[in-house]
């Protein structure tokens, strides 16, 4: 009888581990150290390579050693059991480890019928690949074997069953249940081992799956994402979940996702091992994997690998296609994520050679990227956004930002404010914003750096108001101010011309208006100076009416004044005393009133007088009105 048939179990002391068939081994097998000792019948009968070893040895007792074994010791004590007729237990833990070893030992239909791999291919079949959280165990205990596994398929069609999982609406099969077992409390929490995990089923969200995969090592979650791919995942999940894979394993990036929340775990992940992974690896294999799309949170993503990349030291490649990726969607970064600081010796707080390098990818960049479908990743899907201005906003921003620091170079400033072209800044308000500050932040610097830095603005682009403060910003030096205020004039008097056209054309009585494309796109332009315009107008029209009101009353004045003349000469020549005492023959004595002959002392009102009066006060009514103006 065979030894096999008297074994009830295996027992080790130290590194020897015997059976207790109470016969002699006449074999031992080293695997990494450990030694097992055997017998050759039940090994033979169903291990071709260990058949293949005791044919080509004349010794009845020998020792062979099994080099690079799979699972070490402890699959080959797996092993060994099955060929003892022991129970070999199968677990989504071991499968694929047993599975390789069992191809290592050759354990195949040739040497025993129902032999250890067609075990495992039927257990592996029927069990794991129908199962999300048995399939997941499976797929992580395969990066030991990782070659071998691929070669066998079984990476493979774990892969597959996994990525048609994430294809269909797991609901519709009963997923959650096989995944999350089959017991649940009342309140809909999920159970574990008869313990309340508080987690709940999420079958009808698309990322449901980012948590449990998260666990795969890096060389395995790239094997998953490409093969999602082709199975026709849509690009926005993909890039969610190698997004919270990133977050996870990169801690630098929790600092600038904001409003990113972390996702609960499921069940499936409380079996699951976080995987040891080289962040630097891990960046560069993130990179290769992001697909060329576009989205602003797709963009501050971005970003924040940018500045992890930078603080690790990945590849002269990986940055590069980084600064690539954002330059080509540059329109959609924010100021903070642009900020990033200088991680060199440099002497700067902010990296700007990096800012200038993207900015020159943005210029040249010619390939024509889309956005994620909406509404994910917060897209921007504006047909009438304009790019290259808004570029110019956010380089005038960052120059604004990064102005304050006293050790910035003038030719750098001038360096960013130049990767543009003039085109891009429709008005240069922010431009002369950002070198106000820099001139404030750096009072030592000489009147020719500061008139080289004023040579990239062009004044003619100024606001009103910017004009008005530039034309008393004692920091500018005098030439620059000079001009300021030349082009200021310049520009209102076109400014008024365009818009007494525009008026001119408003009043005529009929017929089609037509605007030059010149004036009309000055007067868009500078809507400050259009509204100075149009008040100057309404000031001009009310002095018109004033004046002609002051013309009516000056000669209405005139009148009164000639009437008043004619109407005090007849009164004197009438009823002068002296005129009276010389036709009665009467003789008057001088008096001091005499050198006032206008005034008459009467004591009551002649006819004349009183006829005369009411005039008179109708004359002063006219002269206090014309005070009063």
């Amino acid at each position: 009888m065979a030894p096999a048939g008297k074994v009830t179990g295996f027992h080790r002391e130290g590194n020897d581990w015997s059976c207790n068939a109470g016969l002699p081994s006449d074999i031992t097998v080293v695997v990494d150290g450990i030694n097992f000792h055997l017998h050759k019948f039940p090994l033979v009968s169903k291990c071709g390579k260990i058949a293949r070893i005791c044919e080509g040895s004349l010794e009845k007792v020998f020792s062979t050693a099994l080099e690079e074994f799979p699972g070490g010791p402890d699959t080959f004590l797996v092993i060994v059991k099955f060929c003892y007729g022991m129970r070999a237990e199968l677990t989504p833990r071991n499968i694929v480890i047993v599975s390789c070893a069992a191809d290592y030992l050759e354990m195949t239909e040739d040497y025993g019928e129902g032999n250890l791999l067609s075990k495992t291919d039927g257990f592996f079949h029927k069990n794991i690949l129908r199962n999300w959280k048995d399939c997941l165990l499976a797929l992580q205990s395969s990066d030991p074997v990782l070659p071998r596994a691929e070669k066998l398929q079984i990476v493979g069609k774990c892969l597959n069953a996994l990525s048609m999982m994430v294809c269909t609406d797991p609901s519709l099969f009963g997923w959650p249940m096989m995944m999350y077992g089959s017991l649940q409390s009342p309140g809909g929490s999920i159970l574990w081992h008869g313990i309340n995990t508080g987690a709940r089923i999420r079958s009808t969200e698309s990322d449901w799956w980012f948590e449990d995969i998260s666990y795969l090592s890096v060389g395995l979650f790239e094997k998953l994402i490409h093969t999602m791919e082709i199975r026709g995942i849509r690009p926005e999940n993909l890039v969610g979940a190698i997004m919270y894979y990133a977050r996870k394993y990169l801690p630098g990036l929790g600092r600038w996702q904001s409003g990113q929340s972390s996702k609960t775990r499921t069940v499936a992940s409380f079996s699951l091992t976080p995987a040891a992974v080289d962040q630097r690896v891990l960046l560069e294999t993130i990179e290769r994997l992001l697909p060329e799309k576009k989205g602003k949170s797709f963009c501050r993503f971005l970003l924040g690998l940018l500045r992890v990349a930078l603080i690790l030291g990945v590849s002269q490649t990986c940055k590069d296609s980084l600064e690539r990726r954002i330059g080509m969607q540059l329109e959609m970064a924010t100021l903070d994520g642009l900020l990033i600081p200088t991680y060199s010796d440099s002497d700067t707080l902010y990296d700007t050679d990096c800012m200038e390098r993207i900015i020159y990818r943005f210029m040249t960049s010619e390939s024509k990227i889309t956005s994620f479908s909406p509404p994910s990743l917060d897209l921007e899907t504006s047909p009438s956004s304009e790019p290259l201005r808004k570029v110019a906003k956010l380089v005038d921003n960052y120059i604004a930002e990064v102005a304050s620091d006293v050790n910035l170079k003038p030719r750098k400033i001038r360096s960013l404010a130049e990767a543009l072209p003039e085109s891009s800044r429709p008005l240069q308000d922010g431009l002369y914003r950002a070198l106000d500050i820099y001139f404030k932040a750096h009072p030592w610097l000489s009147d020719r750096d500061k008139e080289e830095l004023c040579n990239v603005i062009d004044y003619q682009k100024l606001s009103i108001d910017a004009c008005a403060h530039a034309s008393q910003n004692e920091r500018l030096p005098l030439r620059v101010v000079l001009q300021v205020l030349f082009f200021e004039q310049m520009q209102l008097r076109t400014a008024l011309a365009g818009c007494l056209h525009v008026l001119d054309a408003e009043g005529a009585p009929a017929g089609p208006m037509s605007v030059p494309g010149d004036t009309a796109g000055q007067i868009v332009q500078r809507d400050g100076w259009v509204t100075v315009v149009r008040e100057n107008q309404v000031l001009k029209g009310d002095m018109e009416n004033m004046r002609s009101r002051v013309g009516e009353l000056e000669e209405e004045f005139s009148k009164i004044k000639q009437e008043m003349k004619r109407v005090t000469k007849s009164h004197s020549s009438l009823s002068s005393p002296r005129l009276v005492a010389w036709k009665m023959g009467c003789k008057l004595l001088p008096r001091s009133s005499d050198a006032q002959p206008d005034a008459v002392d009467s004591t009551g009102p002649t006819p004349r007088a009183s006829v005369e009066q009411p005039r008179s006060s109708r004359h002063s009514r006219h002269r206090k009105s014309f005070s009063l103006f």
